[in-house]
C-alpha cells in the first residue's frame, strides 16, 4: 500500500526517522520529489553525515538550494555549529548582558563561554531553524532527513532540553531582579527578559507542532531484519511518550524477485521478519519497498522509489519488473 495522507493542505512537517542504513534518505528526498510535482517543498537534512547531495547528485550545504530539474524543491544541510553561531551573533548583545548581569564571570570568561560548543546544543539548534523556515511560510511542505535514532530522538526531545536551559536562565534573572528592586524599589524588563521569553515561545511553537498529527507526520523507516525492527520498536515508544503517534511506516529492503537461488533464500530469511512486523506494527499503515539492485540517487532511481511509495499507474508493471530481476 502507498503512502497516504502527506498531500493533505494541512500537513507542513513530515519526519522520516529509523535505524542507521534502512533507507531514511531516500525515501525522504523521494518523498520531497514527489510532493514538490503539487506543493512548494523544502528538504532539509539534520544528519551530521548529510546525504541528500549524494541522493540528488547536487551540491547543497548549509543554504536554501534549489534544485535543478525539480521546479518547486529546495534543499538544505543544517550544519549546528553554524546555526549555533548565527544564533549567538543574532542574539550576542542579550547573551553578554544575562551573564555579565547573572554570573560572576568577567568579559573575557563570558566571550570564551560563548565561544564554547554546549552538549545538546546540536539538535536545538537543527530544529529551531526547522520552525524558523516553517515560521518565514516560504513553503507548504517541510521534509526532514534525520541521522540515525538516537539523534532522531534527541531532535525530537531537543524542545525539552531548551526549555531547561530557559529555566535555568530565568532563575538567574530573578535574582538578578530581585537585587535590582531591593535596591532601587522596582524593576523594567529589558531586551534580555524579552529575549528569554521569546525563546520560551519558541518551544511552544515546537511542541505545539510536532504533538498536532494535523501538522506533523514521523515516518519510521524499517527492513525485514531483527535489530532494525527491535529498534524501530523502541523508537516509536520513546515517540510516544513525547506525544508523537506515527501513522504509517515504509518497510524499505523487501526481497521481491525469485530470480536466482540467492533470491529465493533471501526472499524465505525475511518473511518471519515481515510477519514480525505486521504484528508489532499493526496499528501502522504499512508500505513496502522492494530491494533495488543499484543505489538509489539520481532522478531516474528516485522516480522509480517514488512509484513504490505513492502508487500510481506504473506500480503493477514495476512490482513485476522487480520481482523477475
Amino acid at each position: 500500500m502507498a503512502l497516504t495522507g502527506l498531500e493533505n493542505n494541512d500537513l507542513k512537517l513530515i519526519i522520516f526517522g529509523g535505524k542507521g542504513g534502512v533507507g531514511k534518505t531516500s525515501c525522504a528526498v523521494a518523498t520531497a520529489q514527489a510532493l514538490s510535482e503539487n506543493f512548494k517543498t523544502l528538504l532539509i537534512s539534520t544528519d551530521p553525515a548529510h546525504s541528500i547531495s549524494d541522493c540528488l547528485e547536487q551540491p547543497i550545504g548549509f543554504n536554501v538550494v534549489k534544485m535543478t530539474g525539480y521546479p518547486n524543491l529546495s534543499a538544505i544541510e543544517v550544519v549546528a555549529d553554524q546555526a549555533l553561531s548565527r544564533f549567538i551573533a543574532e542574539n550576542l548583545a542579550e547573551l553578554k548582558k544575562l551573564l555579565d548581569t547573572s554570573t560572576n564571570l568577567d568579559t573575557q570568561d563570558i566571550e570564551e563561554m560563548l565561544s564554547l560548543s554546549i552538549p545538546g546544543i546540536d539538535e536545538v539548534m537543527s530544529f529551531k531553524t526547522i520552525i524558523d523556515f516553517i515560521e518565514e511560510g516560504w513553503y507548504d511542505k517541510y521534509v526532514v532527513d534525520t541521522a540515525p535514532t538516537g539523534h532522531a530522538l534527541r531532535l525530537i526531545s531537543s524542545p525539552k532540553l531548551l526549555d531547561e536551559w530557559i529555566k535555568v536562565a530565568a532563575r538567574m534573572r530573578w535574582k538578578y531582579r530581585y537585587m535590582i528592586t531591593s535596591f532601587a524599589g522596582t524593576y523594567e524588563q529589558d531586551s534580555v527578559d524579552t529575549f528569554l521569553l521569546n525563546l520560551k515561545k519558541m518551544v511552544k511553537r515546537i511542541e505545539n507542532i510536532l504533538r498536532d498529527n494535523t501538522k506533523c507526520e514521523f515516518i519510521p523507516v524499517c527492513i525485514p531484519e531483527s535489530m532494525a525492527i527491535t529498534e524501530t520498536a523502541r523508537l516509536l515508544a520513546e515517540l510516544g511518550l513525547s506525544g508523537i503517534i506515527p501513522k504509517q511506516i515504509i518497510v524499505n529492503n523487501v526481497m521481491s524477485s525469485e530470480g536466482c537461488d540467492f533470491c529465493i533464500r533471501r526472499k524465505a530469511s525475511q518473511r518471519p521478519h515481515l510477519a514480525e512486523i505486521h504484528q508489532i506494527f499493526s496499528d501502522l499503515h504499512e508500505t513496502e519497498v522492494p530491494v533495488f539492485a543499484e543505489e538509489i540517487k539520481g532522478r531516474e532511481a528516485l522516480l522509480q522509489l517514488k512509484i513504490f511509495l505513492f502508487g500510481g499507474p506504473d506500480l503493477v508493471r514495476m512490482t513485476r519488473e522487480f520481482m523477475h530481476v
